[in-house]
């Protein structure tokens, strides 16, 4: 037996382990107490630093003892001489590195980091900037580092082009970087920013006023750099065509630019003696800065927003003083004035004309995309036959797919709308678990395109029938519609947004399976509404429509609710105005 290496058994093993845990774990709450205790008596001295240290080192997610540590530190600025100060911050750094090692991403030690480096009375930012590019080395997607970095190069003024450069490295070492795509998506607005546009010529009137500042996109990038990156991410997807970091840049790259925030449409009803004010933008009227210039005089108003549900709307009406534009022999010019905006628009209701409104002409040209250059036009065009050419070889990418769809309404929303529709229904067979997601996307271009149809036609009809509609958008366009046909469609409700349709007066909706009639308050035009075929089951869900003056014609027919006992006479005392009930 002599010689022979003797082998534990596994059982012994254990054993061992786990007294040599319960040793250190001891140790470790020892420690743990008497810093609490330290920290509780108010204590900052060197043992204190010692004790958070050697309990960081193994545990560097202890967010109180970061805390604790920075008091001690804070409390060694005021005792000791700026030096002394600069080695012990110095000290805190190479202990910083040891933690990260043990876990490169733990939230304390980077948060840690950063304090200290902000810190330190002389930082060495060019060594902080390296120990970035050796953790994104090791692992490009620590989005701790990332972070860091970004604080890292704002605070030490690196140049933007550099930081570009560093994203071209990474992204041509590896493809598959979505956070390398993501900061390269913040630099280049800085460095290649697209420069203001001139204001759009005046128009003739009554449709719309010229913007009354020019347009500016600083979040965007110029074209001719654009240009350049639609190549390069080509080559990302065209290599790996799985891979959706690059397709999410290109995404970014084809979002149109946020509209000018400005006041987009003014009605005006000599009836009801009440003004609509529709924004660019949701906002909060109430807070001031709407003013209301009726004949040269400024009127003392209180706005208000379509819904009580909205703080903040896209749509203000206000009721004017009485008889203020009450006389139908007279003329009368209004004035909005958007004070935190220096915009207005003017809005003229001539004689014998019971209402009038003035918008933004650009309003149908400009809103769902952007407008094209004729170089970004074939630029564009040629990206579209690229992306078919994959699809012809990888026919079931759903990347590929998605972003035809972007190219298609980027160029020519109504032109591709059948190729648009065919692409959605085999994105919705390869990836079902998403299918609800592109169905209420596809519903949301449909909705664009009947919007684009209408301002075409300048009628103020919006039908968008049998279109396996699942969710509505872009109500706030809507404020002059009059007549609106939404059956047979997917619609589960009528949402808030719907109240900011003050023209309405006709509304059909059957066969659908609504519940909620949420959106259907305060219609002061609203007579008659469809609803046939849906799934109202209780009174409750009408109570919106007692807010509805007008309201004379109302069909529930295939509704639950019809089977409630005296429906009827309910319902008679809930809508004394409705004369026409279908049940």
């Amino acid at each position: 037996m002599h010689g022979r290496v003797k082998i534990k058994t596994t059982a012994q093993q254990e054993e061992e382990k786990r007294k040599e845990r319960e040793k250190k774990l001891k140790i470790y709450v020892a420690a743990r107490d008497a810093c609490f205790s330290k920290r509780k008596e108010g204590v900052c001295d060197d043992e204190a630093l010692q004790l958070t240290q050697q309990l960081l080192s193994s545990n560097p997610d202890f967010a109180t003892l970061w805390n604790y540590r920075r008091e001690i530190l804070l409390h060694l600025e005021t005792v000791r001489e700026e030096d002394d100060v600069q080695k012990v911050y110095e000290s805190e750094l190479s202990f910083l590195e040891s933690c990260l090692k043990m876990n490169p991403k733990s939230y304390g030690s980077w948060h840690h980091r950063g304090w200290v480096s902000t810190r330190l009375p002389r930082p060495d930012w060019a060594r902080e900037l390296s120990l970035c590019d050796r953790c994104l080395s090791l692992d490009d997607r620590n989005f701790h580092c990332w972070d860091y970095r970004r604080m890292v190069v704002k605070m030490s003024g690196v140049a933007v082009a550099q930081e570009l450069a560093f994203t071209d490295r990474l992204i041509g070492s590896n493809f598959s970087n979505y956070s390398s795509w993501h900061y390269r998506s913040t630099l280049l607005p800085l460095l290649h920013p697209q420069s203001p546009e001139p204001p759009s010529p005046p128009r003739q009137p009554p449709r719309a006023s010229p913007p009354t500042s020019p347009q500016t996109h600083s979040h965007r990038v110029c074209e001719e750099q654009l240009l350049k990156e639609y190549e390069l991410v080509q080559n990302a997807f065209f290599t790996d065509p799985n891979d959706q970091s690059a397709w999410f840049y290109y995404r970014w790259l084809l979002g149109r630019a946020e509209r000018e925030e400005i006041i987009s449409c003014v009605y005006v009803s000599r009836e009801e003696e009440r003004v609509a004010v529709a924004f660019s933008r949701p906002v909060n009227a109430q807070s001031g800065g709407l003013m209301l210039i009726v004949d040269g005089q400024p009127k003392r108003v209180k706005w208000r927003s379509v819904h009580p549900g909205f703080r903040h709307s896209p749509v203000w009406i206000s009721d004017l003083p009485p008889g203020s534009i009450s006389d139908i022999i007279n003329e009368h010019n209004l004035t909005v004035h958007w004070t935190e905006k220096h915009t207005r628009r003017d809005c003229a209701l001539y004689t014998g004309r019971t209402e009038s409104w003035c918008r933004d002409s650009a309003t149908d040209q400009e809103l769902f995309r952007s407008e094209l250059s004729v170089e970004k036009t074939s630029v564009l065009q040629s990206e579209l036959d690229s992306c078919n050419q994959l699809l012809e070889l990888e026919p079931l990418n759903k990347w590929c797919l998605l972003t035809i769809i972007l190219l298609m309404r980027a160029l020519d929303p109504l032109g591709y709308e059948k190729q648009t529709l065919s692409h959605f229904q085999t994105l919705r067979e390869v990836d079902s678990m998403r299918a609800a997601y592109y169905g209420d996307l596809c519903s949301k271009f449909m909705v664009e395109n009947t919007i684009l149809k209408m301002e075409y036609a300048e009628v103020r009809v919006f039908s968008i029938s049998d279109k396996n509609l699942t969710t509505l958008c872009h109500l706030d366009q809507l404020l002059l519609v009059t007549h609106i046909n939404l059956s047979s469609n997917q619609l589960r409700r009528l949402p808030p947004q719907f109240a900011m349709l003050q023209c309405l007066e006709v509304l059909e909706a059957e066969n659908n399976s609504i519940e909620n009639l949420e959106g259907l308050y305060h219609l002061p035009k609203l007579e008659e509404l469809l609803l046939k075929n849906n799934k109202i089951s209780s009174l409750t869900e009408l109570q919106p429509l007692a807010t509805c003056p007008n309201l004379k014609r109302l069909d529930l027919r295939g509704n639950p609710v019809t089977q409630t006992a005296n429906v009827e006479s309910e319902l008679a005392e809930l809508l004394p105005s409705v004369t026409d009930l279908l049940l």
